[in-house]
């Protein structure tokens, strides 16, 4: 199944109000679910490793109160890497001045890495999730302080 299939299935899910969706294709089956902190919500069929969940909340946009500044948020479920490769450098640091289109992580999902840009223009000001972390449709990734 391919990542634009599975975005589908989550916007599916947010029009719909679902907090769950489960479904079979052959052997592949995949999990979708939110408003469940620290649960794994991506189940390939083939045993994979995948990092510990945290039982910590996992933040949201709601729950951010830091006003005037712009928040960065995850477009899809998987695996947070700050940098290429774990010999790399992160792709940005607490300071680093960004723009709408600089790279400032990478989400893996299903073994594809997806680089996800800003968005916005600015500094980040607060990097809110831990390499190798597992993260949520939607979940704020970076705090910025726009320009």
């Amino acid at each position: 199944m391919s990542i634009e299939k599975i975005l589908k299935l989550l916007e599916i899910m947010e029009a719909h109000e679902l907090t769950e969706l489960e479904l079979e294709d052959g052997d592949f089956r995949v999990k979708l679910g939110k408003g469940h902190p620290g649960a794994p919500h991506l189940h390939p069929a083939l045993p994979a490793s995948a990092p510990a969940a945290s039982n910590a909340p996992v933040p949201t946009a709601n729950t951010i109160q830091d006003e005037g500044l712009e928040t960065i948020t995850s477009p899809i479920v998987g695996t947070f890497y700050r940098a290429p490769s774990p010999e790399s450098d992160p792709f940005v640091t607490v300071g680093d001045s960004v723009n709408e289109k600089t790279v400032v992580c990478i989400v893996e999902a299903m073994k594809v890495m997806n680089e996800i840009n800003a968005g916005v223009n600015g500094k980040i000001a607060k990097i809110l999730v831990e390499n190798g972390e597992a993260v949520e449709y939607g979940q704020p990734l970076f705090l910025v302080n726009p320009a």
